[in-house]
């Protein structure tokens, strides 16, 4: 159970694919235009269920809970070897060394 008051992200369908604009490359109308919203849980509810939030500056938002107390999960990757051997070369090149 989720309780009211908790940070939790949602996820909604602004627009079925059918309805949007004719404008849009090919490959862009196929798709449904989606939203991933960030807010305060407005009631209890389960992961998956339709709630509502309000965003930090105060929107009321509806869509599927899909996450609690969301965070940035993005990195720059994993460990590069090359990165160390080309740290050393401006290393040497701009201050002359390990310095």
């Amino acid at each position: 159970m989720v309780k009211k008051g908790e940070w939790v992200r949602i996820h909604s369908i602004v627009l079925k694919a059918d309805e949007r604009t004719a404008k849009l490359p090919d490959d862009t109308q196929k798709c449904d235009l989606e939203m991933w919203t960030k807010g305060f849980l407005q009631e209890d509810a389960e992961i998956g269920d339709q709630v509502t939030v309000v965003t930090a500056v105060g929107r009321k938002e509806t869509g599927k809970l899909i996450e609690v107390n969301p965070y940035w999960k993005h990195s720059y990757g994993t460990f590069v070897p090359e990165l160390v051997q080309i740290d050393r070369q401006l290393r040497e090149i701009m201050f002359g060394g390990d310095q």
